[in-house]
């Protein structure tokens, strides 16, 4: 997001040389493509920076003043133009943070270059860049808190749902829907804890730094972290203006995200499919096709499970960058942002929409039960009523598959025997062992903590209510 030309042909740093770079150097080496995205937090640590220097007396208060009124001048103003559809940043600009010091400097004059005492872009681009993720990484927070809830609001009602679960993708054992469902709850809810987590250790001001070494000048670092709202000030000036480990982590973090969207997708691609007729998708997040008027497509689900690469993606794209740097600040660095704001912006969408598409599907619960009759996942609740009848589990195990091996034989499902007939292929299989074998009675055996009875699972949603409050 470029403006038009703003006329600067000045650099902030040409007083050591004699002619410029040449236009292709100064449009490869740019950033203000990307980098615009920091100038509220750069605006933001400006000011803070200023009144500092202003109560340190490092600079004039009045000084001080005409800076911090003119930035925040320039904040409302920049606001207003991008409410209107304006763009504001200039495209030869050479990054937003020269970009804002220069429109600084045509508002209150020469005073504006008082603004960069004790202070480096180095440290300043670390700045602006941590607190804008901080920024941007609490929305998200927010928008994974959204889908969280709406997982527990979709699980609720289906406590009593039979779902096959599945290894190996073959049918296993009964699960319930809910249960299901809360599976990736907990997946959600510890990539959001790796958010809150990551937060922490961000919430680091590198501010203070300068260029690598510190400063001479009598500077309030507390102050100026108080003022934006990180925890501390970075200890160590080297490690603060090269660290992007802040970077590696939210993308990491972006990528587990992913991960785990892509997944819930992966299944609902695979329900909504004729062939299992679990679960119907709205129109809203469907698509036709150009030539066959019968399809319903998860188009949504699909590019979901498809943008995860841009996560994972980026997360090399950044490891590779940062992986041979020496200390303390290099160029390299300027490389930094576009594949964290490709798989934020692709990741913080993808979440949004999986909450709008749970929001609006329909699941069949006759169609999954009758996945469930006849396909043997009762199989090993006969096994267990032997082992709890005094048979070893491996004999129990054994006496089982010779069961099932009966039903296949003779057409039989499992559940449809009766005690007489159970009885003649095993002494102590009994009527109690056919009530076992009902779906629902398997389901309600699983009634460990974490399991998938009912009766556990609504412990589960008790828990999961606690973790959203």
């Amino acid at each position: 997001m470029t403006g038009k030309s703003s006329g600067y042909d000045k650099r902030l740093w040409g007083g050591r040389f004699e002619s410029g770079p040449t236009a292709d150097v100064i449009a490869f080496s740019t950033s203000i493509g990307i980098d615009w995205r920091l100038w509220l937090a750069d605006i933001d640590g400006s000011i803070a920076h200023a009144k500092m220097l202003g109560k340190q007396s490092i600079i004039a208060p009045d000084e001080a003043t005409a800076i911090v009124n003119g930035l925040s001048d320039i904040r409302a103003e920049i606001q207003a133009e991008l409410e209107a559809g304006q763009n504001p940043f200039p495209a030869d600009a050479e990054d937003i943070h020269s970009a804002l010091e220069l429109r600084l400097k045509a508002k209150i004059g020469t005073v504006a270059g008082k603004l960069h005492t004790a202070r480096s872009r180095n440290d300043q681009v670390a700045t602006a860049f941590r607190l804008t993720l901080m920024r941007e990484g609490k929305a998200l927070i927010d928008e994974v808190t959204a889908l969280l809830r709406g997982l527990v609001a979709k699980a609720e009602p289906e406590t009593e749902t039979i779902l096959p679960g599945l290894t190996h993708f073959q049918h296993a054992q009964p699960v319930s829907l809910a249960h299901h469902l809360l599976a990736y709850f907990w997946m959600f809810e510890r990539d959001r804890e790796r958010l809150q987590q990551w937060l922490i250790r961000t919430s680091v001001l590198p501010l203070g730094s300068a260029a690598l070494a510190g400063t001479s000048f009598p500077l309030d670092r507390e102050f100026v972290a108080k003022e934006l709202g990180f925890t501390r000030p970075s200890e160590n000036s080297l490690d603060a203006v090269s660290d992007r480990d802040f970077a590696l982590e939210f993308v990491s973090d972006l990528s587990l995200i992913a991960l785990h969207l892509s997944r819930i997708s992966e299944e609902l691609v695979i329900w909504s499919a004729p062939e299992h007729g679990f679960v119907e998708l709205a129109d809203q997040v469907t698509t036709g096709s150009s030539i066959m008027p019968q399809k319903k497509n998860p188009d949504v689900a699909e590019l979901i499970r498809g943008r995860t690469g841009r996560a994972i993606g980026a997360l090399m794209q950044l490891a590779t960058m940062m992986k041979g740097l020496p200390l303390a600040y290099n160029r390299d660095l300027q490389e930094d942002k576009e594949p964290v704001f490709y798989a934020l912006d692709s990741v913080r969408g993808s979440v949004r929409l999986m909450g709008f598409m749970l929001e609006g599907a329909k699941f069949n619960r006759a169609r999954m039960a009758e996945t469930i009759a006849g396909d043997f996942s009762n199989a090993t609740d006969l096994a267990d009523d032997l082992a709890a009848k005094g048979v070893p589990f491996r004999e129990a195990h054994e006496i089982s598959g010779e069961v099932v091996k009966h039903c296949l034989k003779h057409g039989r499902q499992l559940e449809s025997l009766t005690a007489n007939e159970l009885q003649a292929l095993h002494p102590l299989l009994d009527s109690e062992t056919v009530a076992k074998l009902k779906p629902l009675a398997v389901l309600n055996a699983r009634n460990t903590q974490g399991g998938t009875s009912p009766a556990a699972v609504k412990k589960q949603l008790a828990l999961a209510h606690q973790r959203i409050l």
